[in-house]
């Protein structure tokens, strides 16, 4: 995500204070918990790690108050890994990735596009830290003896947190991104205020992490699909939650909405989205790259739902990746792999955009409000009143 205003000057915050100033999320409190509908059926855990072997990890950086001292704080931020067949095995999977609009960056996938693998983790950070991140993916891979070949292009994704972070004061170190993918797992997911998504702002709310899965019936062959989102996009009139326009509904609070720029008139390209979103899908169905690929696309339907018409200045990449097929790289092959006809796809096209929606709605119910450099302070999206809004649409 790039920013059309001044470049962020940044502050400290003390864990010490961190209720105060919008904490690592440690609520439980999911979009479902508060009667939201969403169509389709979700996994055992509602989470990208429903898909076997997909492991989670983070690290979320919360210090200082106050003013924007760059290099000092206060940080807001961290980074996410997800490993689509645990940190301990290396075995590349079949991937294809998409850009609906192309103002980011996720390094390395020229390379997956051209072999049709990701070998190795996906990173999410923040803007400035990406090459941090990059490095530090290779350094842990060569320290573990886990890298594919002598050579590493390592996929990093990024969203811009320079509202709240001291985003070039580069707070994300090596031993940060060591700490995210030695902790890496299966089970729940935080969501919110945590790792690379720890500073992130969604339709004028506070975003961050979000995740969910869907599981395809038998008859359409029992697969699962699951999503983690990074969200850091939308504008709040744009906010549509289960079809209803929740952020005309709930106006106040907006982040950005003194600055000169936004102060345009109303067509005016510089007011449309200037924040980002990642996404990251996960299959056990067996799918070659050039499927995955669609699947990737699907993803920006989940996100149209949300209302984001993902502006000029929005990167919303997307990656998909399946964890079947195990040691189809091998060599010196010839290797024998499965697929799903392409007329049998079309649910797990439903299900990405099911997962990806809902996401995206629980990457703001799990953030708090939080305050970051120059006291600027983001809103969470209100629960009571997100319920109000729904029953007022008979949703």
């Amino acid at each position: 995500m790039r920013s059309y205003f001044a470049p962020a000057i940044l502050v400290l915050l003390t864990l010490a204070s961190a209720s105060a100033i919008g904490q690592a999320s440690g609520s439980t409190v999911r979009a479902r918990d508060l009667g939201v509908p969403f169509d389709g059926a979700p996994g055992p855990l509602n989470a990208i790690t429903d898909v076997a072997g997909v492991e989670v990890g983070t690290t979320t950086l919360i210090r200082g108050e106050g003013a924007l001292k760059v290099g000092e704080g206060p940080v807001r931020t961290g980074v996410t890994v997800i490993a689509p067949r645990g940190t301990k095995n290396s075995d590349p999977v079949y991937a294809g990735w998409f850009s609906l609009n192309g103002n980011g960056e996720m390094t390395g996938t020229t390379w997956v596009e051209e072999s049709g693998f990701l070998e190795g983790p996906v990173a999410i950070t923040n803007t400035h830290s990406v090459g941090t991140v990059r490095d530090s993916v290779i350094a842990w891979g060569l320290k573990h003896g886990t890298l594919h070949h002598d050579w590493s292009l390592p996929v990093v994704a990024e969203t811009w947190d320079g509202w709240l972070n001291d985003i070039s004061g580069f707070h994300v170190k090596a031993e940060d991104v060591f700490a995210a993918l030695e902790s890496a797992k299966g089970g729940p997911v935080p969501e919110g205020n945590t790792g690379g998504g720890t500073g992130m702002v969604c339709y004028g709310f506070k975003g961050g992490t979000g995740t969910a899965s869907r599981v395809l019936s038998k008859g359409e062959g029992g697969y699962m699909v699951g999503v983690l989102v990074q969200c850091n996009c939308g504008r709040r009139p744009q906010l549509t939650i289960a079809g209803v326009p929740v952020g005309k509904e709930i106006p106040g609070g907006v982040p950005y909405a003194g600055l000169a720029p936004f102060a345009l008139p109303p067509g005016s390209e510089i007011r449309g989205d200037v924040g980002s979103i990642i996404i990251v899908v996960a299959t056990d169905a067996p799918l070659l790259p050039h499927q995955l690929k669609r699947i990737a696309r699907r993803a920006a339907l989940g996100v149209a739902r949300t209302g984001s018409i993902s502006g000029n200045g929005s990167g919303d990449i997307f990656l998909a990746f399946s964890t079947a097929n195990p040691h189809a790289d091998a060599d010196p092959g010839p290797n024998t792999v499965q697929t799903v006809s392409n007329e049998r796809i079309s649910p797990l096209f439903a299900a990405t955009v099911e997962a990806t929606e809902e996401a995206i709605v629980n990457a703001m119910v799990g953030a708090k409000t939080m305050t970051g450099i120059d006291g600027h302070t983001v809103i969470a999206l209100p629960h009571q009143q997100l319920q109000q809004v729904l029953k007022k649409y008979n949703r």
